[in-house]
């Protein structure tokens, strides 16, 4: 007679058949991580918005400003990754019969897919109150202004300096507007290419300016000069500023995955009850 053997789940490695990855645990985390990240964000535009003035010498520098957004996204991620990462190492399922270094391993796994999954969820869900506010920002200001002014674009700041007459009394020639929608076609086309006026096009801004303004073509030739100096200094310094924004969240993203890996190991050695004893050691 032939005995049947029945080989238990995890016999073959000696370990019971437990899910590694506690999934609640992992999701619990990154949505206490995601809405503590919300709060302190709130709390940092506020804070943002009363050190910044437009009145010259009154609150923060641009520089300090820029800085101190930096850290302070460095200083979020590291509080609200660590909170998501704690817990979950310290929810997840208790594992019995796992080697302490496998523990580690998927504790450091724990807090770091948590990461990833809060990050994700930010980056579908978080950005949506931020666009409405801004979207519902930009809605009030275009009632409030004029049609004209609700119709600027980027690039109608410079034509007017362009086309800012010296006397009330300087002749204007051509039409207007066709002069300065022709005139933001043309800087609008230059600079999205990332390249000067030709010089042609130069040529002809410089005469379009004098006609308007009643300047003699060589102040003329120099107003254009200096208004595409002024353009390129400011895109320059608008492509530095997403630069630098971007290195900070890179900066931020790395830290929260550190952060968020190292409280899961904390987490999941107090739900064991063998932190205390790694500290010792």
């Amino acid at each position: 007679m032939i005995d049947t053997v029945v080989i238990q789940p995890g016999a073959e490695t000696g370990e019971p058949a437990v899910a590694g990855v506690s999934w609640a645990a992992v999701t619990a985390g990154a949505i206490a991580s995601c809405a503590l990240t919300l709060v302190v964000l709130a709390f940092g535009v506020g804070l943002g918005l009363s050190v910044v003035s437009p009145w010259g010498g009154a609150g923060v520098s641009a520089t300090t400003f820029k800085i101190g957004t930096g850290l302070y996204l460095v200083v979020v991620a590291m509080l609200s990754s660590s909170i998501g990462g704690y817990l979950a190492g310290r929810l997840r399922t208790r594992w019995i019969g796992v080697h302490g270094d496998e523990v580690y391993f998927r504790d450091t796994a724990h807090g770091f897919i948590a990461w990833a999954l809060a990050t994700v969820i930010g980056a579908a869900l978080l950005a949506s109150p931020a666009s409405s506010l801004i979207g519902g920002t930009a809605n009030g200001v275009a009632r409030g202004a004029t049609t004209t002014a609700s119709q600027a674009g980027p690039m109608d700041g410079y034509v007017d300096t362009l086309l800012r007459s010296n006397a009330p009394a300087a002749p204007n020639a051509g039409n207007a507007p066709d002069s300065r929608g022709e005139l933001g076609r043309l800087f609008t086309s230059s600079f999205r290419n990332g390249s000067d006026l030709k010089p042609a096009d130069r040529e002809y801004v410089s005469k379009v300016v004098a006609a308007r303004t009643g300047l003699s073509q060589a102040d003329a030739d120099k107003r254009v000069n200096d208004v595409v100096t002024q353009a390129k200094s400011d895109i320059d310094a608008a492509r530095k500023a997403a630069a630098q924004l971007a290195f900070w969240l890179t900066a931020s993203l790395l830290i929260g995955a550190f952060c968020a890996s190292l409280a899961a190991t904390e987490g999941g050695g107090l739900r064991d009850g063998t932190w205390s004893s790694k500290v010792r050691r």
